[in-house]
């Protein structure tokens, strides 16, 4: 009976064991079903980017690529310029500025211009009282009279002299205060004119009881620093004058570039304050001394064509044309810039039984020079013999171009 008993749990105890073996390799092939099944996925899922990368071409009736206007044709070769840019304002040499002053101080009476006038030179632009004005011609009458008795007094004694008659003494005496008081007489003009008044006038009789402040150039009134009633002092800065006529571009060139610039050479222009200006000229100075911060130049530009709209002072980028080179060119519409990388689109006529449709396909590129619209172009890979380009609306056509991915995506 006991062996039965035992021989029983024997069976028993071996069924277990190799239910328990079974279980365990099932549940190992489930897992590795479930692993490979997730690898797959996984790889599927990762093969999916590498198609979007590719981008489409865009495909249009001729119908509609008409209507667009789309300019297709080879790609030519276009003389561009380096380009050195370079900022900087807008200056007036120094013999175009002035700052009027008063010769004689004075009481300012009256102020004949405002900020922004127009003057010519020699116009008055403000008067002065004082009353040393009246004082001066005084003395200058007075010295002039002596003079006209003097003269006539030394003509009768040269006369009597070379006759004979009188004294070498008495002669060289009345030569000699006359040549004294005509210098006397000559100083008091010379300071007359100087406070533009005309001697020729004072020696009449007609007094000036104001001094006339003159512009020393043509111009215009930039600034008014006096005001009615104010005593200015000699040499004080009344009014600034500044000749806009012979404004120039006054930029600066870093270091970097100094060896490229020289004179004659052609350059453009931007002015910050009045959008879309474009202004030309050209290069007739380079500056020999570093400036040392920041360390760069000055070169200084005649402007071709002055506007009314320049003032000294204004803020501008130019660019300095360095040589010119014929290099392949698109104008700046036809490249488009799509995930940090430019591209132009390469166009092709399809003809499908009787329609007529147009592919434009994307043609990955690198620019180079930028000049007046027109853009190098250096190709990665050869451009198809004979290829057709488009010359415009790249920004409609990779618009074009997104909308059927995302169509397609869906």
């Amino acid at each position: 009976m006991k062996n039965d008993m035992k021989i029983t749990i024997k069976i028993l105890f071996t069924i277990l064991v190799i239910s328990l073996l079974i279980g365990c390799n099932n549940a190992s092939d489930s897992e590795n079903n479930r692993d490979e099944s997730e690898s797959s996925k996984k790889e599927n899922t990762e093969a999916k980017p590498e198609e979007k990368q590719a981008l489409r071409s865009v495909h249009l009736s001729e119908l509609k690529f008409n209507s667009l206007g789309i300019k297709v044709d080879t790609i030519t070769k276009k003389a561009l310029s380096g380009i050195v840019e370079a900022n900087g304002q807008l200056e007036v040499p120094p013999q175009y500025e002035a700052t009027v002053t008063a010769i004689l101080g004075g009481n300012v009476s009256s102020i004949k211009v405002i900020e922004g006038d127009e003057v010519k030179k020699g116009q008055t632009l403000a008067y002065l009282s004082h009353p040393d004005l009246t004082r001066i011609q005084s003395d200058y009458i007075n010295a002039f009279s002596r003079l006209e008795f003097l003269e006539k007094d030394f003509e009768r004694q040269k006369r009597l002299y070379e006759a004979e008659v009188a004294s070498g003494k008495n002669f060289q005496q009345t030569q000699s205060d006359y040549q004294s008081v005509q210098g006397e007489v000559r100083a008091y003009e010379s300071q007359l004119r100087q406070l533009n008044l005309d001697p020729s006038r004072v020696r009449n009789g007609n007094l000036y009881e104001l001094i006339p402040v003159v512009s020393p150039i043509a111009g215009y009134i930039e600034k008014v620093v006096v005001q009615m009633g104010q005593y200015v002092d000699p040499q004080t800065g009344m009014f600034m004058v500044v000749d806009n006529e012979h404004v120039h571009a006054d930029l600066m060139v870093f270091e970097k570039d100094i060896y490229k610039v020289k004179e004659e050479q052609k350059m453009s222009f931007t002015l910050e304050s009045v959008p879309g200006s474009n202004l030309t000229g050209e290069i007739y100075s380079v500056g020999k001394q570093f400036e040392q911060n920041p360390k760069a130049i000055h070169i200084h530009a005649e402007i071709d064509d002055k506007v009314g709209y320049l003032i000294p002072g204004m803020y501008i980028k130019g660019k300095i044309r360095t040589g010119e080179e014929l290099v392949p060119a698109l104008p700046e519409e036809a490249v488009i810039e799509e995930e940090g990388k430019p591209y132009i689109f390469i166009a092709q006529k399809i003809r499908e039984e009787e329609k007529v449709k147009w592919e434009l396909k994307p043609f990955e590129i690198r620019t180079g020079i930028t000049e007046d619209g027109w853009v190098e172009i250096k190709f990665l890979e050869p451009l198809p013999k004979d290829a057709l380009v488009a010359y415009n609306n790249a920004y409609y056509l990779i618009s074009e171009m997104q909308k059927s991915e995302t169509s397609h995506g869906h």
